[in-house]
C-alpha cells in the first residue's frame, strides 16, 4: 500500500521531468543537412573550376573544332576502332577549320585535339551526372534544407543550358569562312561558367552557417562594403568576358609590350578589319583594340580592388577586413600575372595559370561580397 502523500508535495512529482524546450527550430529537420549539401556543392564546384581550366586548355590548343556533331549521350563514347577513328577524321577534314588552316595535320594529330575536345565534353557529363545524382538522392531523402530546393534546381537548369551554348559556340566554327569558335560566343560560354561557380560559391558560403546564424548577421550589415563588392563583381564579369573576347582571336599575343602597345598608348589600326564591316566589329575581331580594352578594364578592377580593400579597413569585423584584403591581393596578383602573360606573348602556361587567376579573383571578391551582407560578428577574444 503506497504511502501518504505529503500536503506539501506538488502535484505531478512522480512523473518524469519534462523534455527541455530545443533551440535551433529553424535549422531543425531538414535543416540538419546543411553541412551534407555543401559538401556536395563543393564537389560540383571544383568540377567547374577543373571545366573552365580544361575549357581553356581546349581553346588554346585549338581543339574545339575537333568533334563536328552535338551527341550528348552517344558522344560519350570515343573511337573504339580505326575505321571509328578514319569516320571522325573525315568530318573534320570536311570542315573550314581543316580545309584552310589544318590541311596538311595527319590522323595522328587529329587525335591529339579530339582527346581534348572529347575530354571537355566527356567533363560536362560528369558535372551533370554529379548534380543530378546529388539532388534525386537529397530530394528522395527529404535531406534539401527549407527553401533550398528552388536554388539547387536552378544550378541543374543553368548547367542544362551551358551544355546547349556550348554547341552553339562550336557550330559557329563549323559552317562558312570560320576557322575558330565565335569570340561573342566564347564569351557567353565562359560567363555562364563563371556565374554557376559563384552561385555555387555564394550557395556554400550560406550553408557555412544555420540560418538563425544568417538572420543575426544580416542585422550587421554593411551596406556600402555590399555595394562596393557588387560593383567590382560586376566589372570584374566584364572583364572575364573581355578576357574570353581576347581568347577567342588569340589577341592576347598581337602586343607583346608593357605598358605600351608597340611604340604607342592606342594600338596602331584599332578600327582595322581584314574582312570590312561596321567599325563597331573592331571591339570584337581587332586583336590590338581587344586587347587595349581588356588591359584598360583591368586597370579599373585594379583600382577599384584597391578603393574596396580601404574601405574594408574600416569595418569593425575582422573577418570582413581580411576577406577585403585577400580581394586586392587576388586582383593585384592577377594584374601582374596578365602583364607577365603578354610579355611572353601568352604562352599555353601562363595562359591557363591567367584564367585559374581569374577563377582565384572573382571567387575572393564574392566571399568579401557574402562577409559583408552576412559579417561574422566576433566577441573581443576572437570567438564567434
Amino acid at each position: 500500500m503506497a504511502g501518504k502523500r505529503s500536503i506539501f508535495e506538488e502535484v505531478g512529482q512522480d512523473r518524469p521531468p519534462a523534455e527541455a524546450p530545443k533551440g535551433g527550430l529553424i535549422d531543425a529537420g531538414r535543416g540538419g543537412a546543411r553541412g551534407l549539401v555543401r559538401a556536395w556543392l563543393a564537389v560540383l564546384f571544383v568540377l567547374v573550376v577543373a571545366m573552365i581550366a580544361v575549357g581553356g586548355l581546349t581553346r588554346l590548343t585549338d581543339s574545339g573544332l575537333s568533334i563536328t556533331e552535338w551527341r550528348p549521350v552517344t558522344g560519350a563514347l570515343p573511337p573504339l576502332s580505326e575505321a571509328d577513328w578514319q569516320a571522325e577524321y573525315a568530318k573534320y577534314q570536311a570542315s573550314p577549320e581543316f580545309q584552310v588552316q589544318n590541311s596538311r595535320m595527319g590522323l595522328d594529330e587529329f587525335k591529339t585535339i579530339f582527346w581534348w575536345e572529347w575530354g571537355h565534353r566527356q567533363l560536362g557529363r560528369v558535372i551533370g551526372l554529379v548534380w543530378a545524382a546529388g539532388f534525386a538522392v537529397l530530394w528522395a531523402t527529404r535531406r534539401i534544407p527549407a527553401g533550398w530546393t528552388g536554388r539547387l534546381l536552378v544550378l541543374g537548369a543553368l548547367g542544362g543550358l551551358q551544355g546547349a551554348i556550348g554547341w552553339w559556340m562550336v557550330s559557329s566554327g563549323l559552317t562558312g569562312r570560320m576557322v575558330d569558335v565565335a569570340s561573342y560566343r566564347l564569351a557567353v560560354h565562359l560567363g555562364l561558367a563563371f556565374a554557376i561557380l559563384g552561385l555555387i560559391g555564394w550557395d556554400m558560403l550560406s550553408l557555412s552557417r544555420t540560418e538563425p546564424q544568417l538572420l543575426q548577421a544580416r542585422r550587421a550589415r554593411e551596406g556600402g562594403l555590399f555595394s562596393l563588392a557588387t560593383g567590382l563583381m560586376h566589372l570584374a564579369f566584364l572583364q572575364i568576358l573581355l578576357g574570353a573576347l581576347v581568347a577567342g582571336i588569340d589577341a592576347g599575343r598581337a602586343f607583346p609590350t608593357w605598358p605600351l602597345m608597340g611604340e604607342s598608348f592606342f594600338p596602331a589600326d584599332a578600327f582595322y578589319l581584314p574582312g570590312g564591316g561596321p567599325k563597331i566589329l573592331a571591339f570584337f575581331e581587332n586583336p590590338g583594340l581587344v586587347q587595349f580594352v581588356h588591359r584598360i578594364a583591368g586597370y579599373g578592377v585594379l583600382a577599384l580592388a584597391i578603393f574596396a580593400w580601404a574601405k574594408g579597413r574600416r569595418s569593425a569585423h575582422p573577418a570582413t577586413r581580411r576577406a577585403f584584403a585577400w580581394l586586392a591581393t587576388a586582383v593585384l596578383g592577377q594584374v601582374v600575372l596578365g602583364i607577365v602573360t603578354v610579355l611572353h606573348a601568352a604562352p599555353l602556361g601562363l595562359g591557363i595559370l591567367h584564367q585559374l587567376g581569374a577563377v582565384a579573383v572573382w571567387i575572393m571578391i564574392l566571399r568579401a561580397r557574402h562577409r559583408a551582407q552576412y559579417p561574422v560578428v566576433q566577441s573581443i577574444r576572437g570567438a564567434r
